[in-house]
């Protein structure tokens, strides 16, 4: 149970802070943060977070995570849909809160794609670009491949571990640095189901896309580490 709870804190944190930088602090005119500060909390969200918990549950905070070290044999499957049950938990639990806030001072709005930080293709929310769901299914998959390289290259027993979260905290960032104006970056099937449940309609439609592609590209991930780059002796 306790890392359940863990799992369960951890995601709630990284939904709150990052979809919470999205909602609250990205558009503001003049003193926004804008894209790069919407990418810089996420990336913290999992970075502090790492550290405080981590060390409990080992910090997946993300289904497709927790898949891709199942693949790379570092998680039992018997722990599989517990952990992400936690996570999709949090993460609803977060956007629960953050819809309270935003309904308090009558700002919450389900109009457009990218509303409420939902993940989206097709839909030219940012410089009128409009990527299609192939592209979108090929950014979500890539990324995720290379985060669970990170993090299994940044846990692994040869690495200094006490620099993991760190490492984990800033692929974060540098994957939403990339992608949010593509999809509005996902790699994480709990964050996008959490919002999507409050936005309904086409959020919802499009959700298979980030629940399929961070997964699938977990798993890669997880298989092309254990059987490529890591060391077994």
């Amino acid at each position: 149970m306790r890392k359940l709870f863990a799992e369960f804190f951890g995601t709630f944190w990284l939904v709150f802070g990052g979809c919470g930088a999205a909602v609250f602090a990205a558009g503001v005119p003049d003193i926004g943060i804008g894209l790069v500060g919407v990418s810089l909390a996420f990336g913290l969200t999992v970075l502090t977070m790492a550290y405080a918990v981590g060390h409990i549950s080992g910090g997946h905070f993300n289904p497709a995570v927790t898949l891709g070290l199942w693949a790379s044999g570092r998680f039992h499957q018997k722990e599989i849909l517990p952990y992400i049950l936690s996570q999709v938990l949090g993460a609803t639990a977060a956007a629960t809160v953050l819809y309270i806030i935003l309904n308090g001072g009558n700002a919450f709005s389900s109009e457009g794609a990218g509303a409420f930080a939902t993940n989206f293709y097709e839909s030219p929310v940012y410089n009128g670009k409009s990527f299609s769901m192939l592209t979108a299914f090929c950014t979500e998959f890539v990324l995720t491949l290379f985060f669970l390289l990170v993090i299994l290259g940044a846990t692994d027993k040869v690495a200094n571990g006490k620099f993991a979260g760190i490492a984990i905290g800033l692929a974060l960032t540098l994957i939403h640095l990339i992608s949010i104006p593509i999809t509005n970056t996902s790699v994480n099937p709990a964050r996008s189901t959490s919002q999507a449940l409050f936005v309904q309609g086409e959020a919802l439609s499009q959700l298979w896309l980030f629940w399929v592609a961070p997964i699938t590209g977990a798993i890669v991930g997880g298989i092309l580490y254990k059987n490529l780059l890591q060391n077994n002796k």
